[in-house]
């Protein structure tokens, strides 16, 4: 990994994040992010290294460099870097951090509802392992 790439931590048994995580590599053609489940062994090391607790996340993490964001934020930071329109959408990153918080709480929480759950993390196929951490 070089180091202009960033990692994304994801909830590897979410079916929602597991579609984003699929979108994020689809439209990111300048091979810019790797990827990791929250629960996986570097995900846990990640986290600790920038002192998030694990018990209170259950969103996306983007580690850049020497920080990491979570939620809304590390969304919106993500798709600064994506193909096609996305990099629009960081414009929201003007919007007050509790108010974009909130809405990517709402979804959050009922993500499992809505989109369901796996009983295990994604296994890439032979591809996409080179994105995986």
């Amino acid at each position: 990994m070089n180091k202009d790439q960033d990692i994304v931590l994801f909830d590897g048994v979410c079916n929602l994040c597991n579609g984003a995580v699929l979108f994020i590599i689809k439209h990111d053609k300048k091979d810019r992010f790797r990827f990791a489940a929250l629960e996986s062994k570097i995900g846990e090391e990640l986290l600790a290294r920038h002192q998030i607790d694990p018990t209170k996340i259950d969103s996306i993490v983007l580690i850049s460099g020497d920080t990491a964001f979570a939620k809304a934020g590390a969304a919106l930071r993500i798709s600064k870097h994506l193909s096609g329109l996305w990099p629009l959408l960081y414009a929201f990153i003007i919007v007050p951090k509790f108010i974009a918080n909130a809405v990517y709480d709402f979804i959050a929480r009922n993500r499992y509802k809505w989109f369901g759950k796996k009983e295990s993390c994604m296994i890439p196929t032979p591809e996409l392992k080179s994105k995986f951490l």
